[in-house]
């Protein structure tokens, strides 16, 4: 929800992650969401940035702060439950606030895409995949809550403006009900790969999602997937390695190396 705190949102911090509270409880406060890019939340994520880069020239990417305008920010300002009954009783103000989280956005990107390249650094968010020219991420894990024809509704028209002056965007899908919106998302030429995120418990373990990897794989589409080292064997036995980026955890260098020489074979 950092994106939504960049419009004055109030952020609570747990271990990995961070939450707002609603800043529209009422249509009449749409008013008072505005970019503050001098907010002690743009300030604090500044000062980390610049003292990233200020460390780590030459021996780390430093990225940029994840980025959620659309539905997600919409959700953060609204709230989540709120927005799903908005959607339905309030559609033009849901239109409403959702062109106000994409009319700062390529502002947003550039002040740190800048921050970035006057340090030598490629363009690289969370996901660790750099581009010497525009990488983004886009997603929107709160259409895990909506229909797809609601998606096409609200969540597609920003996504086209989110993608367009990019020159690699990888789609976040977060899970089989993000997954449900596939078809539109890839309806958008700006969308080049997808990273998909099975989810935990019955969503696991990887193979039993093969079968979605490879419908992506037939479209010509890229896919990241996050990937267990003791399901590499089996994965790599059902899918063929054009196109798949794999994320593995590992214990150290040499199990890093071992499992390099097992890839190797398979490509």
């Amino acid at each position: 929800d950092v994106y939504a705190a960049l419009y004055g949102a109030k952020l609570h911090f747990g271990e990995v992650t961070s939450w707002s509270e609603p800043l529209v409880r009422d249509w009449d406060e749409v008013a008072r969401i505005r970019l503050d890019m001098s907010n002690e939340y743009a300030h604090t994520l500044d000062e980390l940035t610049r003292y990233a880069l200020e460390r780590c020239p030459g021996t780390c990417l430093v990225g940029y702060t994840d980025l959620h305008p659309g539905l997600d920010c919409v959700a953060a300002w609204r709230d989540p439950q709120q927005l799903c009954f908005d959607m339905i009783d309030s559609p033009q103000q849901v239109h409403r606030l959702a062109e106000l989280s994409i009319a700062d956005f390529e502002t947003i990107y550039d002040h740190y895409d800048a921050l970035l390249k006057a340090h030598g650094q490629p363009s690289v968010s969370w996901m660790g995949i750099p581009s010497f020219g525009r990488m983004h991420i886009p997603s929107c894990d709160f259409s895990n809550l909506i229909s797809p024809r609601f998606f096409v509704e609200y969540g597609l028209p920003i996504l086209q403006r989110e993608v367009s002056t990019m020159t690699h965007n990888i789609f976040h899908v977060d899970g089989k009900r993000v997954a449900r919106h596939l078809d539109a998302i890839l309806s958008v030429p700006g969308v080049h790969a997808i990273q998909w995120v099975q989810g935990v418990g019955d969503d696991q373990p990887i193979m039993q999602w093969v079968p979605f990897i490879r419908s992506i794989q037939a479209r010509g589409v890229p896919v990241i997937v996050d990937l267990n080292k003791a399901e590499l064997n089996d994965f790599m036995q059902e899918l063929r390695p054009e196109g798949l980026f794999l994320w593995i955890a590992t214990e150290n260098e040499a199990e890093e190396l071992e499992l390099l020489r097992r890839i190797e074979r398979w490509t």
